[in-house]
């Protein structure tokens, strides 16, 4: 049997950001070489998407490298800013892994989303194949970039590392944790989920908002907004955290809730599933593909009344809170691995390297 091909994978900045992007990348590329696979690591510059030309040109520089014997993976937020003369210049098959088309991230001006958009596309046309976490993101590509669905292959993410608890051993805290994971960004939409718990002032509970900090200043937005609404003693907005910690917090928790306006896959989504905890979101992007329906309650996203409404709900009544919360045990027990997502990326990389099985 021939050996599987080498590959190398190609990711901006720090791989050990805490962003579901990054713990994807990181999931896989350890999986891939759990499984016996040669997979070296590119680490490009860190100004993606919006690289500085000496970032550019680093990043040219670093895949014109990449021997010829190396199928070459390339994360989409580089991927999709690259000149595309670069990717015309590669001596061995490119793999596209697009998290989140660029042009479609929120609050990009329309000139600079029409500029990244033809880039990708442009880019994307020069991929051996492309890989994506979710149907939502390859029904994007298809009906947005005109890429063939035949060149577009799935691989959600593997079951994440998290402290399973099953719906009976879920603690009872008082006042009951809302838990919210996700970087502090618009796009997750933590004002909607502020504005909405100020409509629950009435009710016992607290609130945990873990994030890096990533739209400069929105940070400090969202700390206004909170104390405008006199609810700096129940809100917490905890920034980045140890995983240990993290894992102390959905142990506590009680409902996890995201009010994201846009979301490729999100495996936050995972962990509180494996953790038994009922779910409140809203219906934006991959999230209704993610999130099963007995699992969670899922809004339209700026809709910090009818976000409200579902964690009222939850909050209010124990018996929907715990079929709720056994729906999801038995989702997050159900999630394939990283081992079953590794062995999927590795018959596409033989596949385009022209390695039979």
């Amino acid at each position: 049997m021939p050996s599987p091909c080498a590959a190398a994978f190609a990711v901006p900045g720090d791989l050990t950001s805490l962003t579901g992007g990054y713990h994807y990348d990181r999931q896989l590329l350890a999986a891939l070489r759990a499984a016996g696979r040669d997979v070296a690591h590119v680490a490009l510059p860190d100004g993606f998407p919006f690289p500085t030309p000496a970032d550019m040109a680093r990043a040219e520089a670093q895949l014109a490298d990449n021997p010829a014997c190396r199928v070459l993976i390339v994360d989409g937020l580089a991927l999709g800013a690259l000149g595309t003369a670069a990717l015309d210049r590669l001596r061995t098959p490119l793999v596209a892994l697009v998290h989140h088309p660029l042009a479609h991230e929120s609050g990009l001006p329309p000139a600079e989303a029409r500029r990244l958009h033809r880039l990708e596309q442009a880019n994307l046309e020069r991929a051996a194949h492309i890989l994506v976490p979710s149907p939502h993101i390859a029904d994007l590509l298809v009906a947005d970039y005109a890429v063939d669905a035949s060149r577009i292959t799935v691989i959600r993410p593997g079951k994440p590392e998290g402290p399973a608890l099953p719906p009976a051993a879920t603690p009872s805290m008082a006042p009951p944790l809302i838990l919210s994971v996700g970087i502090l960004h618009p796009r997750k939409g933590h004002d909607v989920l502020i504005a909405a718990l100020a409509q629950l002032a009435d009710l016992d509970w607290r609130a945990v908002i873990v994030g890096s900090p990533w739209e400069p200043g929105h940070d400090a937005a969202l700390a206004q907004q909170i104390e405008a609404a006199d609810l700096g003693a129940r809100i917490t907005l905890a920034g980045r955290i140890e995983r240990d910690a993290l894992d102390s917090l959905y142990r506590e928790a009680h409902i996890f809730a995201l009010a994201t306006r846009f979301e490729g896959y999100g495996i936050v989504f995972d962990e509180a599933l494996i953790c038994g905890l009922p779910i409140v979101s809203t219906t934006a992007g991959a999230v209704p593909g993610t999130v099963p329906e007995a699992a969670g309650s899922l809004v339209p996203p700026e809709d910090a009344g009818a976000f409200a409404d579902a964690l009222r709900a939850l909050l209010e009544d124990e018996g929907r809170h715990a079929e709720m919360a056994a729906a999801a045990a038995r989702a997050g027990a159900a999630l394939p691995s990283w081992d079953d997502a590794a062995a999927k990326v590795g018959r596409i990389l033989d596949h385009v390297a022209g390695v039979s099985a």
